[in-house]
């Protein structure tokens, strides 16, 4: 269930069961793909130069469409969408393939789509980037958001809850990052997540959101990947050098190139608190209260992937750090990335439509549908988009969930007081809030550079997501301590 990835396989083929959903061969062909780079190079000249990306939404969401279609109002297909690293360092969109699974009444089907030389051609692109962006919305809500932070953090806290003295140095440094998670939470499976709640009225997943969540995590969570640099490289976004470094492959990557300034300065902090509390890692082997703790995280926390050979052990002083530092930045960073921007570019709702209410016109090619396409295309690109209900209601869920409360605590602004009583873990502290600041103005600089396109340049918004402080309200930058809405 790889998602958004470099192109590291060619042929792209479906791993789904072909006696079940159809032939596996994907539309997206060596010959199509080429005809729409700009650059003369072949789809395997582009795999090994690493300028072939795709978001890849076809063996996750495909057994769901016939049941999601089920729904009035509502329709889904599985998706690809392939993507050139161009030389100015910009991602441009080659081809998109939606398609619709066999079934006992009707056979497999799947087209593919590209900028097209005439007005239908391009009208159908938009119809197709318009299902692809609803299908990125509604995984990224549930899956990149609520799976991935919200969720996987809770055995985080209940174990530190049960295993930890309040007294214990570890829960020290991780106290301020489960600030009002809990309660957040509790809230979310009461109105947001719930059965006939926001989510499964107003997104396209339905009554199969949290099926699909459970499934995703199933299928893809694993906390060592959790850590910021090897999320990177396990989705061939970063590549790891003989000499331990790693290259990012897409330079002007704003999550990336800001993420890992946060990262360090959470690994630097998480670093030089623990050397202070521990002088050795035997010091570490012998503590019995982190044990607890990390043994609860692992067996009943994620008691079905107990056995897996990814976890890390806490056992020095490094394999605490890294364990940590991972926890701190799924917190912090990670959930800041991820929400607070959500209004930006999801509180205009065609840009991220949360739901699709109308199939493709040429997928049955009816010719009362087809007539309506071509007298009215705009019409029934309108039509397929969320009702206005719908769309009211996520702009104001949106706007709630992108808003910084008055009382925030952003990482590095306020010192714990058991921080403060001892002056090196003080100093390490006003050390971290210093880079901190330092990051500030870093990404300032970045997104005023006309040489990075991704993030500067006519109608490019500023990639503000991870500047680490914010006033209150609705910014589209900061980064809390924790999960707190």
């Amino acid at each position: 269930m790889a998602i958004d990835r470099r192109v590291q396989e060619f042929p792209i083929v479906s791993k789904l069961d072909p006696e079940v959903y159809g032939p596996p061969e994907s539309a997206l062909t060596k010959e199509l793909l080429e005809s729409q780079i700009v650059e003369s190079v072949t789809v395997e000249e582009a795999m090994a130069q690493r300028r072939l990306f795709i978001l890849d939404y076809h063996d996750v969401f495909l057994p769901y469409v016939h049941r999601v279609r089920e729904r009035p109002e509502t329709t889904l297909y599985g998706s690809r969408t392939v993507f050139f690293l161009t030389g100015a360092g910009t991602l441009s969109p080659l081809a998109i393939e939606l398609a619709r699974p066999q079934s006992p009444t009707r056979p497999q089907w799947r087209r593919a789509f590209v900028h097209g030389p005439d007005a239908t051609a391009s009208w159908l692109w938009k119809l197709a980037k318009a299902h692809v962006l609803s299908h990125d919305t509604g995984y990224h809500q549930l899956v990149s958001h609520w799976l991935r932070t919200h969720c996987c953090v809770e055995p985080y806290i209940i174990a530190a809850n049960r295993q930890l003295s309040r007294m214990h140095p570890v829960h020290r440094l991780l106290h301020p990052h489960f600030r009002y998670t809990m309660e957040i939470n509790a809230l979310a499976r009461e109105s947001l997540i719930n059965a006939d709640g926001i989510i499964e009225e107003s997104f396209w997943p339905g009554r199969y959101a949290m099926e699909l969540s459970s499934v995703a995590y199933a299928a893809t969570w694993r906390f060592d990947a959790e850590a910021l640099p090897e999320d990177l490289v396990r989705r061939g976004l970063a590549v790891r050098q003989e000499d331990g470094e790693r290259e990012l492959t897409i330079k002007d990557y704003p999550y990336a190139n800001d993420g890992l300034l946060v990262w360090n300065s959470i690994m630097q902090w998480a670093s030089d608190y623990i050397d202070f509390y521990y002088k050795s890692d035997e010091e570490v082997a012998c503590d019995e209260e982190v044990r607890a703790w990390w043994e609860e995280v692992r067996t009943k926390g994620h008691a079905d992937k107990k056995d897996a050979p990814w976890w890390p052990a806490v056992d020095t002083r490094d394999g605490l750090i890294g364990v940590l530092t991972t926890i701190m930045w799924v917190t912090s960073g990670h959930h800041a990335a991820v929400n607070f921007g959500q209004y930006h570019y999801g509180g205009d709702f065609p840009n991220r439509p949360t739901v699709m209410r109308k199939n493709m016109p040429v997928e049955e090619n009816k010719e009362e549908v087809m007539k309506k396409f071509m007298e009215m295309p705009e019409h029934v690109l309108l039509d397929t988009m969320p009702s206005k209900m719908q769309a009211i209601t996520i702009m104001a869920t949106l706007d709630i969930l992108s808003s910084h409360s008055p009382d925030e605590e952003y990482m590095g602004e306020h010192a714990e007081p058991a921080w403060l009583a001892e002056p090196r873990v003080k100093a390490a502290f006003e050390r971290f809030a210093g880079r901190m600041k330092e990051i500030e103005g870093i990404v300032d600089e970045r997104n005023n550079d006309p040489e990075l396109r991704n993030r500067c340049g006519a109608g490019i918004v500023p990639y503000e997501l991870l500047k680490p402080f914010s006033t209150p309200g609705v910014t589209g930058r900061g980064i809390p301590n924790s999960i707190s809405i």
